[in-house]
């Protein structure tokens, strides 16, 4: 079992900076593969960037390419979202998830574990 608590969320301004991070339980965090999906209101929550166990594989999607960065941290059991240049469009709830495979996935279903979420609001 593994348990994710998201922290760093809250109001921006557009243009600012966020850094989201993403603690993990367990003793194996190492192994497993870290992504970061968010959920607008009202619309169907979305991948946005992904990272393999080994921090050495990254993935995001086309609209926060070059804005967002995912990292991580296997000695301190965390995983992070850098978010520069943040738009009104990026308000949502983020939420960070854990991938058995250890690979960087980007579908919902190929992620075990999820995090509760932590607020993003974007204000224009």
């Amino acid at each position: 079992q593994v348990s994710l608590v998201e922290f760093g969320g809250g109001l921006v301004q557009a243009g600012g900076s966020l850094r989201l991070s993403c603690a993990a339980s367990g003793r194996t965090f190492s192994r497993y593969g870290m992504g970061w999906f968010r959920q607008a209101r009202g619309k169907e929550r979305e991948f946005v960037a992904g990272v393999n166990w080994s921090g050495g594989n990254a993935y995001y999607r086309d609209s926060v390419k070059g804005r967002f960065t995912i990292s991580r941290d296997n000695a301190k059991n965390t995983v992070y979202l850098q978010m520069n240049s943040l738009k009104p469009e990026d308000t949502a709830v983020y939420y960070c998830a854990a991938a058995l495979t250890g690979q960087t996935m980007v579908l919902e279903v190929q992620y075990d574990y999820w995090g509760q979420g932590t607020q993003v609001t974007v204000s224009s």
